[in-house]
C-alpha cells in the first residue's frame, strides 16, 4: 500500500512543470522566513532537494548569508543512519551521494552534533495533516528522530499536492510538527485532539 502511494505521489511530484516547481518554492521559502521558529534558529539542519522536492538551496543560501550554521544530513547505508555535517558552501562541497542525493564530499564531513540543532526541515513524498510522513521507504529519518535527545522543531517541506488524508503510519514513525506548502502552514501539534 506504502509502496503504490510513493509511486503515485511521485509521479504527481514529477508532472509539476520546472518553473512552476520554481514558483512554489520560492512561496514555501518565503512563508518559511518568516516563521517564528526559524527567526530563532540559529543551527538549521536542511535536507539537499534532488529530483523535483521543494527546493531548499535558497533556504540553504539565506542561512548562510544570516550566520546561521546549515547542518546536511549524510546517509549511511550500512546502518541506515543519518549522520549530521555542517556545510559552509555548498557549490564547492557537494557531490551526489547515497541514492544520488547530494552530500558533503568526504574531505568536507564535519560532524555536529544532533543536541546542538535548533529546527529541522524534513523531506518527504508525502504527509498528512498530523504531521505523519511518507519518505522513500528507507526510515532513514524515523530512525535519526528516534535517536534525537530532545525534540526539535521540525517542519516537512511540501507542494499542495503531497498533502494526503491519511499517511499508513507504523508505530515506529515519528511524525513532524508542521508541515509548510505553498499554500499554507498546517500545525500537526494537535495529534490527539
Amino acid at each position: 500500500m506504502k509502496q503504490k502511494l510513493r509511486e503515485k505521489i511521485l509521479s504527481l511530484r514529477r508532472q509539476i512543470p520546472p518553473p512552476l516547481r520554481r514558483e512554489h518554492s520560492q512561496l514555501i521559502q518565503k512563508k518559511l522566513l518568516e516563521l517564528e521558529a526559524f527567526a530563532r534558529s540559529v543551527n538549521v539542519m536542511a535536507y539537499v532537494a534532488f529530483r523535483n522536492e521543494v527546493e531548499t538551496m535558497p533556504i540553504i543560501r539565506h542561512c548562510l548569508s544570516e550566520d546561521k550554521r546549515v547542518i546536511v544530513p549524510v546517509s549511511v547505508p550500512k546502518t541506515r543512519e543519518l549522520l549530521l555535517s555542517e556545510l559552509k558552501d555548498p557549490e564547492r562541497e557537494l557531490i551526489p551521494g547515497t541514492f544520488g542525493v547530494p552530500e558533503p564530499a568526504p574531505g568536507y564531513i564535519r560532524p555536529f552534533p544532533a543536541e546542538d540543532l535548533d529546527l529541522i526541515l524534513v523531506p518527504g513524498v508525502a504527509f498528512d495533516e498530523k504531521g505523519f510522513r511518507l519518505g522513500y521507504g528507507a526510515g532513514y529519518y524515523d530512525r535519526f528522530f528516534e535517536r534525537l535527545p530532545r525534540r526539535v522543531p521540525s517542519i516537512g517541506l511540501a507542494f499542495e499536492i503531497q498533502i494526503i488524508d491519511r499517511v499508513p503510519a507504523d508505530p515506529t514513525d515519528q511524525p513532524v510538527d508542521f508541515v509548510l506548502t505553498e499554500k499554507r502552514l498546517i500545525d500537526c501539534r494537535q495529534r490527539d485532539a
